[in-house]
């Protein structure tokens, strides 16, 4: 199953509760790790005296000398919040599945993994499932029938079962240079075992942009994609340079010199350069990095060609290309990629031979995530073109295909034939477009030409079915739910799914394909037992008590220059206790910014958002315009307007709470990262009133000093002007005045609001300077602010620890100021 991304340009088992009582200094630790301290006069141990950054909002410096431990009642905050935090954290989380069928029936396969908190990775383990059927009943019921035991996939990088699920596929990435480790599992032994030197590739792509691990019919060779072998370095000792002939590794006295600097792709891709194609063979272990796909595209999202009637056996693949600059990738569906094909040596073939790549898309500029049809006529693919033709990070996508010949033999040119097109401006209740960026391994149903997939629909996340024959384009989630769906598999022609809400955690579903007397087909959804989320009591009574709802809030200063889809009301997600306003008075309201600003936040379940409501706050997630999944009319309405349309779409959504009776005007707090952060600095300056506390994950808080030594400066012009004519690596003078002008550090004079700071160090895409130079500002004109930096962490703060320290401290922070 193909990993389900998240849209974003700039995005963002152990109970640990006694430490917290039992060990001062492990306190300071886990939830002071990295804060940022001032130079004491005197050179003191750093776990015996530490000062942490914070003035009031006098210009007095109120900054405290930390001796052992925390004052008494601190210390209690702290102890008490991590308790609760840990039981959410400890929530699992599905990533993958696959249906296996036998002649016993079908089998399901969940991946999933749970943070370890202590070992700061996440664990990965697979639960099965026996599926039965009782087809006579009136319902026709289906039955899970799990296995006891979860199995712990210990040091596995990934799994991938092969089609006929007779074979498993375990990847083990390399640490510290070691090999890279192939295994072929059976039903019951370990039947292969590979070790890959680094010679022959780096580390395997399994990042969900250029993973692809793809089995061949016939189960015989796995193709993938790696990282190709660094070019090799010159080595020198004492008397200079000599030749790689004439040394050795081990020789004593010399050393390696580092060789010409490489390009990578920028945010989570460092050490990442050069992506390449391999195909291993599963008997013999013998790998094949196949040629003729020249250095300047880097290969990801790899299937086999259909091997019909003797014809070549091809490698179709997305190829990115990276000759001039290789700009940040993650997140960014603008760069321009195409679906390129390259026959897989057989044999009998050359082993010198390179057969010549075929480019299948020329005449577009966008096509990834390449699927072949059933019946291997069509080769079906999605198109981020526009994205790549406006300059946008993410956008609005298509659905193309194009005829594959029978006989293998590629023509010069193909015919591309659109399948789902670009909508600028849904009418109301319709479809909004396609918003997808991922694909099953295999989506089709039985039948052959029916397609499943999951888009965002507005604020939340549905699944659709596609007929391939006659384009007809339908919801298979209920119409009615505000819940987010998501397909996982596919069992014959039923659906296996994930459903959640922001108060709900996540279920799984199947859903069971019914035609009606004229044979129009509906779907019938039912809960599966699951053994898989055994929340605490805790956990447990803390969400009973939750609500939630999605508001429409209109936009307002509506201009004749907006575009009909710019006019129409966008969303905001309310979530509440039940018991709100019991005294008259609400919850205090933290609003909650996604980044990009082209993503969205859908309507699912967040255990660290649904821990905030679980201590008493209620939740305003607002997906201002320029979110995905409301047309792209709509989000193309927010570049070059950014720092005010997107600012008040939000101070829009605010007021629209507080005229409902949803919110406290006293008792507001924001949160957002990367542009949500952006949005969240810009709020409380040009609205310093307006916020009793906020806190900004990696935000951008000036884009002049930001566009040098971001992997990603294109997102600076292209935000600030609208357009992509603006874009060079040379910003002028007028440019950084604009930047300047746009970004929250212009408005820095009015801020008050107490902020919290959360920096990761390893940011390539918000580099942790921007962050630093706003801090140090706010504290010169005496505003209380608090910054922890991870220093391992990059753009998106999402380690175990860093996730749960990062939320612990913000939920800290906000009681501070909310007085809870």
């Amino acid at each position: 199953m193909a990993r389900i991304y998240t849209h974003s340009a700039l995005t963002c088992s152990t109970n640990l509760g006694f430490h917290f009582r039992s060990s001062h200094r492990h306190l300071r630790r886990l939830i002071f790790p990295r804060t940022l301290t001032l130079p004491h006069a005197k050179t003191q141990s750093s776990w015996t005296r530490r000062r942490v950054v914070s003035m009031d909002s006098s210009g007095t410096d109120s900054a405290k000398e930390l001796h052992v431990g925390l004052d008494s009642a601190t210390e209690e905050e702290y102890a008490t919040q991590s308790k609760l935090l840990q039981e959410f954290m400890s929530i699992p989380t599905i990533d993958k599945a696959w249906i296996l069928s036998s002649d016993s029936g079908s089998q399901a396969i969940v991946a999933m993994s749970q943070a370890n908190l202590l070992a700061n990775k996440r664990r990965k383990f697979m639960l099965s499932a026996h599926i039965s059927k009782d087809e006579t009943t009136s319902n026709q019921s289906v039955n899970f029938h799990w296995a006891p035991f979860p199995v712990e996939m210990t040091g596995a990088s990934a799994f991938v079962p092969s089609p006929s699920g007779l074979k498993l596929l375990v990847i083990r990435n390399p640490e510290n240079e070691s090999p890279t480790k192939f295994e072929i599992w059976s039903s019951s032994q370990l039947d292969k075992e590979f070790h890959i030197p680094q010679k022959v590739h780096g580390s395997v792509y399994l990042d969900g942009w250029f993973e692809g691990i793809s089995w061949n019919s016939d189960e015989t060779r796995v193709a993938y994609v790696a990282e190709e072998p660094s070019p090799p370095k010159p080595t020198f000792d004492h008397l200079g340079y000599y030749k790689k002939e004439t040394s050795s590794d081990k020789d004593i006295g010399s050393w390696k010199g580092q060789g010409d600097w490489e390009d990578e792709w920028g945010e989570a891709y460092a050490g990442k350069k050069q992506p390449a194609l391999f195909v291993i063979d599963v008997d013999s272990g013998e790998v094949e990095h196949i040629k003729g796909v020249p250095r300047s595209i880097s290969v990801g999202q790899v299937v086999w060609s259909p091997n019909s009637k003797g014809s070549a056996h091809y490698l179709v693949f997305a190829g990115w290309l990276g000759d001039k600059r290789k700009l940040g990738l993650k997140h960014c569906y603008n760069r321009p990629c195409a679906i390129y094909a390259v026959r897989c040596p057989e044999p009998k073939d050359d082993a010198n031979e390179a057969f010549p790549i075929h480019n299948l898309t020329k005449s577009i500029s966008s096509g990834f995530c390449p699927r072949f049809s059933k019946d291997g006529k069509y080769l079906l693919f999605l198109s981020a073109k526009a994205a790549v033709d406006s300059g946008a990070h993410c956008s609005t996508e298509s659905l193309h295909k194009i005829s594959w010949p029978s006989d293998g033999k590629l023509p010069e040119s193909t015919n591309i034939v659109d399948v789902i097109e670009v909508v600028n401006c849904p009418d109301d209740g319709c479809f909004p477009g396609l918003y997808v960026t991922g694909l099953l391994s295999d989506p089709w149903l039985s039948d052959g030409h029916t397609l499943i997939l999951s888009s965002y629909w507005r604020s939340c996340r549905v699944i659709l079915s596609l007929n391939l024959i006659s384009g007809e384009l339908s919801r298979v989630s209920p119409n009615d739910s505000d819940f987010s769906w998501s397909v996982l598999a596919l069992d014959g022609d039923n659906v296996v799914a994930v459903s959640s809400s922001p108060v709900s955690v996540t279920e799984i579903k199947y859903g069971k394909k019914v035609l009606d007397p004229s044979g129009k087909p509906s779907w019938h959804w039912s809960s599966i037992q699951k053994p898989i989320f055994k929340c605490s009591e805790k956990v447990t009574s803390g969400l009973s008590s939750l609500q939630f709802k999605i508001l429409n809030v209109p936009v307002s200063n509506v201009s004749e220059c907006l575009t009909e889809g710019a006019k129409i009301p966008f969303e905001a997600i309310y979530v509440s206790s039940s018991k709100t306003k019991e005294n008259g008075k609400c919850d205090p309201l933290v609003v909650v910014l996604h980044g990009g600003p082209h993503t969205v936040a859908p309507c699912s379940f967040s255990k660290q958002l649904a821990y905030l409501c679980s201590i008493g706050y209620s939740l305003l997630i607002v997906n201002y315009r320029g979110s995905l999944g409301f047309g792209e009319d709509a989000l193309q309405s927010v570049p070059g307007k950014i720092g005010s349309q997107d600012v008040n779409d939000v101070l829009s959504a605010v007021d629209h709470a507080v005229e409902m009776g949803l919110a406290d005007r006293s008792r507001i707090t924001v949160l957002g990262g990367s542009h949500g952060g952006f949005l969240t600095t810009h709020l409380i300056g040009q609205a310093p009133d307006k916020f009793v506390a906020a806190a900004a994950r990696n935000p951008v808080c000036n884009i002049a000093s930001m566009v040098g030594i971001t992997d990603i400066p294109d997102w600076c012009f292209f935000e600030a002007y609208g357009d992509q004519t603006h874009y060079t690596e040379a910003p002028s003078p007028e440019d950084m005045s604009l930047f300047h002008q746009i970004s929250p550090i212009s408005y820095i004079s009015k801020v008050k609001t107490p902020t919290l700071f959360l920096l990761g160090t390893a940011d390539l895409r918000v580099p942790i300077s921007n962050g630093f130079q706003y801090v140090r500002a706010l504290k010169e004109k005496g505003v209380e602010v608090k910054a922890l930096v991870f220093p391992n962490d990059n753009h998106s703060l999402d380690r175990p620890q860093t996730d749960y320290e990062s939320f612990l401290n913000i939920a800290v922070w906000f009681n501070k100021y909310c007085k809870l």
